[in-house]
């Protein structure tokens, strides 16, 4: 894995861009192929039969008649003219009857032709449709393919990483194998970056061996040193000056009490000068032991003169220098609590053997320390680092990365003094917190600080941790209401009528008629024509006529209509209605329960980011940076980066050329060139024996359009898996 020298890696985050492409897409279903049903020819032709039928039989009677008219004539038995006469009439029906037969197979003919031709066109169609359809399919499978595969092959593990104006990381809460972990995850990136690591294992528990084994396997000498063993090798802060050496021993001297007022610091830090000022300006811890046991009367010091911790000359030095009387109980007092406190701390430095140089330094509290002396351990480790680090030129950050596991032992004040003395010297720090004391929690993130969040299972611990990762806001159900109404309408109406009615009527009439008619005539006739003679006539009419006429008319009509009516309606209503209201709340982002269920080596990070708060949830685990799916890209980079091209899949095999068939006879063709379906549905050949694929034949999973059947490029058949099967139920017959 090859990492950046600039960042500290905290663990690895599970994601996949790509998400999983789900099954492949089914090749399109095969339409049901059109084809000239047999029933529509059979049908037309038995129609064309029945209309024919008449003018069959008159051609069949006129051919009978026409033969026996022949027969007769030439018998004799039937006159020559009559004959002829009768075979040129029978001539001509059977002409007419026989010409309108063959119009009508013509017309059936056509009709036959136009079905065909338009079954073909039909089938043409379908073909173009399920070759396109085909075509997208097998860019769909393409496209499938293809993010099949970045699913496949994609990274699964980002580098989880801080930002690089971040100085400082506090992990709050784990176990002691997770902070092997995470001191290993993030400690390896950086050895292997060039950069120097230090760690400080304040635990007790031995956390950094992993480190240590990784370390020696890279080919990496690390020095470590276990205290109080270790003591004598130990040269952290033995070359310190008169202030700088009373600063830290003043400290250490409080590290078992509670942080007190700043008088009674100044004050040990006085007598702690004063005693270094006997000596020369410089001094080892184990003559300051001596000395203050030379000011609180404690022991002879004749002994520590013989031992070489302090001359004669330098006891006197200190007998006059505090004087006599009430000053000297206070500086007895005094000197008998610091030299019970440094007195722990006085093998430090003297073996005087210098150490060789390492990137990789580690210095442990080992299990066999004390409580108090634990604390004295860990207090001056910290104290005499941060002068160590004040002596240093600013570098490049987190070039030298500090990690200090057990933190929460520390007083905040030596906290305080170690983050300051690692930013103005641009070293990274990280502090490990196994809990969330008061003091600590107030200096959880402050600054410019990630914070991460391991198993808590202290509930007071989880429940500050929860609330520094903070709340968000989320929409919940805050009121269901649900109205639910019905409404019965009935409704009955009955009406009767009843009419009767009687109409009478009397009509008499009574009429008389007389009349008298006259009439004379007389003509005259003159000479008459030869043969006949002249005449006269006289004429003479009376008539009398009377009539008499009476009638008499007698009507009565009775007329009664009945009706009655009933009507009844009935309407039912129901409504029913559900509202549901979402009001804004405020929730934790990680719950409680939550933080103290993690797993050991996972671990929750959060720090301020350009587009706001980031929360992070990491994998500590170092054999994640060994697998194939781990890169140390961080996901942001990793989608802000150009896509790589993904590999192509292997090409299927190509099947064995199978034989072409034999050109079958086929219909005339279309007016537009176009072969002809059979009515039996079998592919008509193309010019040059390639026959035209049916939507269910062999073929049928080819994904290329009509043009492409011929070519060399076309698309692997069969991709994807089959269509559904097709319902005999709705087959065509």
């Amino acid at each position: 894995m090859t990492s950046r020298a600039d960042r500290l890696y905290l663990g690895w985050q599970f994601a996949t861009p790509h998400p999983d492409p789900g099954p492949p897409p089914r090749r399109p279903t095969p339409p049901e192929h059109e084809r000239l049903n047999p029933d529509w020819a059979v049908a037309q032709r038995r129609e064309e039969n029945l209309l024919n039928r008449p003018l069959k039989a008159a051609l069949g009677i006129a051919v009978v008649i026409g033969v026996a008219a022949v027969i007769l004539g030439a018998a004799g038995w039937l006159p020559i003219l009559v004959a002829g006469l009768g075979v040129i009439i029978c001539v001509l029906i059977a002409a007419l009857c026989g010409y309108a037969v063959w119009q009508g197979e013509r017309a059936l003919r056509s009709r036959m032709a136009d079905e065909r031709s338009r079954v073909g066109k039909l089938r043409a169609a379908q073909e173009n449709r399920l070759f396109a359809w085909q075509a997208e399919h097998a860019s769909r499978v393409r496209a499938w393919q293809g993010m099949r595969i970045a699913y496949e092959h994609q990274k699964r593990w980002y580098g989880v990483t801080v930002p690089g104006d971040i100085h400082r990381v506090d992990v709050a809460g784990g176990t002691l194998s997770g902070w092997s972990a995470v001191l290993t995850t993030a400690a390896a990136p950086r050895l292997a970056a060039g950069g120097e690591v230090t760690v400080l294992d304040l635990t007790e528990g031995a956390v950094a061996l992993d480190l240590i084994a990784f370390a020696r396997t890279s080919g990496l000498e690390p020095l470590v040193w276990v205290l109080p063993e270790d003591l004598p090798r130990l040269d952290l802060g033995t070359g310190l000056d008169a202030r700088g050496l009373a600063d830290v021993l003043s400290t250490v001297a409080s590290a078992t009490e509670e942080q007190g007022s700043t008088r009674d610091l100044s004050f040990d830090n006085a007598i702690l000068e004063r005693v270094i000022d006997a000596f020369g300006g410089t001094a080892t811890v184990a003559g300051v032991a001596a000395a203050l046991r030379t000011l609180a009367q404690v022991g002879d010091p004749r002994e520590d003169v013989a031992a070489g911790l302090i001359s004669a000359a330098q006891v006197e030095r200190l007998t006059t220098m505090f004087g006599r009387g009430a000053a000297d109980r206070v500086v007895v007092e005094r000197a008998w609590v610091l030299e019970s406190q440094l007195r722990k701390l006085a093998a430090v430095g003297t073996a005087r053997v210098p150490p060789p140089s390492s990137p990789l330094r580690v210095i442990a509290v080992g299990q066999h320390a004390g409580s108090a002396e634990g604390k004295i351990l860990a207090t001056y480790l910290a104290v005499a680092l941060t002068h160590a680090l004040r002596g240093t030129a600013p570098g490049r950050p987190w070039q030298h990365t500090l990690f200090v596991l057990g933190a929460d032992r520390l007083r905040g004040d030596t906290l305080d003094r170690l983050s300051d003395a690692c930013e103005s010297t641009g070293t990274g720090l990280v502090l490990g917190y196994r809990s969330v004391p008061p003091h600590v929690k107030q200096r959880l993130g402050r600054g410019n600080a990630a914070v991460a969040f391991m198993r808590l299972g202290n509930a007071e611990d989880a429940k500050a941790a929860s609330e520094q990762l903070g709340t968000e806001h989320r929409f919940v159900l805050s009121q269901l209401t649900e109205t639910i109404g019905l409404s019965v309408t009935d409704t009955t109406t009955a009406s009767y009528t009843s009419t009767a009615g009687t109409t009478d009527s009397l009509a008499e009439s009574w009429s008389v008629n007389e009349g008298t008619t006259r009439g004379t005539g007389q003509s005259r006739t003159g000479q008459g024509v030869m043969p006949l003679p002249a005449g006269a006539s006289r004429n003479s009419q009376t008539s009398d006529s009377r009539s008499t006429g009476e009638s008499e008319s007698v009507s009565t009509g009775i007329s009664t209509s009945t009706a009655w009516g009933l009507s009844t309606s009935k309407a039912a209503g129901d409504s029913e209605s559900l509202a549901a209201a979402l009001q804004r709340s405020r929730e934790f982002l990680v719950e409680q329960h939550e933080l103290q269920q993690l797993p050991a080596s996972a671990m929750i990070v959060t720090y301020a980011g350009p587009g706001g708060r980031q929360v992070i949830l990491t994998d500590a685990n170092p054999g994640i940076g060994g697998l194939g799916v781990a890169t140390p890209l961080t996901l942001e980079e990793f989608r802000s980066r150009p896509a790589a091209p993904q590999p192509r899949p292997a090409p299927e095999p190509r099947p064995a050329p199978e034989p072409r068939p034999v050109p079958e006879p086929r219909p005339a063709p279309e007016p537009g060139g176009r072969p002809v379906p059979e009515p039996g549905g079998r592919p008509v050949p193309q010019p040059g024996g390639r026959p035209v694929p049916e939507p269910g034949g062999r073929n049928a999973g080819r994904s290329a359009p009509a043009g492409w059947r011929s070519g060399e490029d076309r698309p692997p058949p069969n991709l994807g898996p089959p269509p559904a099967r097709l319902d005999w139920r709705r087959r065509r017959s």
